[in-house]
């Protein structure tokens, strides 16, 4: 401490003494211990804070990466799937045309053997139907016959004479008329 008379006024620049500079050095030890205290109590723990919250960002990007990678994996199998399925599809619709086709031309096939049978069947009728009324005429041929016959007799014509006239009459009816 620097006593002053009276009038004497002592001006100092930078007014360094003891006091002073225990002052600061308190003053600085107290700062640091402060900053120490408020730096394990408050920046650690929001450090902390943070660091978590940057690996908990960091976890969920990588999940979300991984999910990401495992989503396309699935789309494209699912697509793989798809094309899988549409030409498994695409297979089955050939093979039930060609079954289809394969049935198509079965049962022409069977409707023409079918109408070949019904043709035959029908020409075999005919056949026959033209043998009975062929038959018919003959019979009704006969029986004329056996009128006139009748009535040569009972005009009593002597066998030559009949047999003459049945030849002549089968010669007007004609040879063809008994083959028809």
């Amino acid at each position: 401490m620097i006593l002053l008379t009276a009038g004497e006024t002592y001006e100092r620049m930078f007014g360094i003494d003891w006091q002073l500079i225990a002052d600061s050095t308190l003053t600085i030890i107290a700062v640091f211990a402060l900053f120490a205290i408020m730096s394990y109590f408050l920046f650690n723990p929001a450090r902390k804070m943070l660091n978590d919250r940057k690996e908990k960002i960091r976890g969920e990007l990588e999940d979300a990466k991984t999910n990401m990678d495992e989503a396309r994996k699935l789309r494209e199998e699912y697509e793989g799937k798809l094309k899988a399925v549409d030409k498994e599809a695409e297979g089955i619709l050939s093979e039930a045309r060609s079954k289809g086709l394969a049935n198509q031309t079965q049962i022409i096939a069977d409707a023409k053997e079918e109408a070949a049978r019904i043709l035959d069947r029908a020409r075999v009728e005919a056949q026959l139907e033209k043998q009975k009324i062929s038959d018919d005429v003959k019979k009704e041929i006969i029986s004329v016959a056996s009128v006139m016959a009748a009535k040569v007799v009972a005009v009593s014509i002597d066998t030559a004479a009949q047999d003459q006239l049945l030849d002549d009459t089968l010669k007007e009816m004609g040879e063809n008329t008994w083959l028809s």
